[in-house]
């Protein structure tokens, strides 16, 4: 797949996609219930970040101070860490999968941090502390991988055919476990809601907690990602040439799709159950910059950042001051899109 001509370099992109995170971060931050200025935001950002005395805030007054680092400026940072967490994860599978419409859901890993998830509601363990939710999700993501990597795994080889297979299985039932617990959990309306409401995704009420029980995650996730370029661009060509070309097919498979259960279980530890960013995101970072995962994985990631931050504002302001769920707003636009690419796909491959 060869890039778009109009789009120019993978530097330009990034440069794009950079300044687009940094406006709608900003406009997380200034928009809401209480309206802030942009100008305001700014400078209550960079007073909040830097020494004292050398920013002046102006005339934002303390509730506002408060409003945006207590409560936006937490909320922004942990849409943009799931958003990018999401979409180089995206990336990783469909390199593995050698296919532009694979996304992480496909090995169990949302399931099993949904399973993890859920779990910490039911037994109340997400009441306690705002570290449990997101400590079993993860766990749920990770032993979801491991489950699916035992099954498809024979002889030291892993075919990414049964890996599918076995990841379509063990997510339906880790899907069916999620559904049983919260049926088993119908007589207390207030767990059900929650457990519901997450299931949708959403962000209302995260705090800093959030962004330390993620950012670890999603950094090292990332910056693992990164030495793999080579090899992933490698495995598109195939699993017995990039074999042929010294690549060790089966251990860069354990560890990037490692790194993308990882990306996606701290994803979906703080921001709930949010569909088509990991699908979306790559494949239209694709068709722009082509298969090249070194400008393709860093554009991803800023893409996606901004994309949920984005859907995360729409969400809390279209029906304000109630908030529509996240995962709604990324299907609604998510959805379509997919839907598009895949005809397109269809018609590429004389199909129609």
């Amino acid at each position: 797949m060869r890039a778009s001509p109009w789009i120019g370099s993978g530097p330009f992109l990034w440069l794009l996609a950079g300044g687009a995170l940094t406006v709608v971060g900003i406009a997380g931050v200034a928009i809401g219930s209480t309206d802030i200025g942009w100008a305001s935001a700014v400078r209550t950002l960079a007073a909040g970040a830097m020494p004292a005395g050398w920013v002046d805030a102006g005339a934002v007054t303390d509730a506002e101070r408060a409003i945006i680092w207590q409560i936006r400026l937490p909320r922004v940072l942990v849409a943009a860490l799931a958003g990018c967490g999401l979409a180089v994860a995206g990336v990783q599978v469909q390199a593995v999968f050698r296919n532009p419409l694979a996304e992480p859901s496909v090995i169990g890993c949302s399931q099993g941090a949904a399973l993890g998830a859920v779990i910490a509601f039911v037994t109340q363990l997400s009441t306690r502390s705002t570290l449990w939710l997101p400590l079993f999700a993860f766990a749920g993501a990770l032993i979801a991988l491991f489950g699916v990597h035992a099954m498809a795994t024979r002889a030291g080889k892993t075919p990414v055919a049964t890996l599918l297979l076995a990841g379509i299985a063990l997510g339906s039932l880790m899907t069916a476990g999620t559904s049983l617990l919260i049926s088993l959990s119908l007589v207390d309306w207030q767990v059900t809601s929650e457990i519901v409401f997450w299931l949708m995704g959403g962000l209302d009420g995260r705090s800093w907690d959030h962004v330390w029980a993620c950012a670890p995650f999603v950094a090292i996730g990332v910056s693992l990602a990164w030495w793999y370029v080579r090899d992933l661009d490698l495995m598109l060509l195939g699993e017995e040439t990039a074999a042929s070309l010294g690549v060790d097919v089966e251990r860069v498979k354990r560890a990037v799709l490692g790194m993308a259960a990882m990306l996606t279980g701290a994803a979906v530890a703080v921001s709930g159950v949010v569909g088509f960013v990991g699908l979306v995101v790559p494949h239209v970072m694709r068709i722009l910059l082509g298969p090249g995962h070194r400008a393709l994985l860093p554009a991803s990631g800023l893409v996606g950042a901004a994309f949920l931050i984005a859907c995360d504002i729409l969400a809390r302001t279209v029906r304000a001051p109630g908030e529509l769920r996240l995962g709604v707003v990324t299907a609604l636009f998510g959805a379509p899109l997919f839907l598009y690419l895949l005809r397109k796909r269809q018609v590429e491959m004389g199909l129609s």
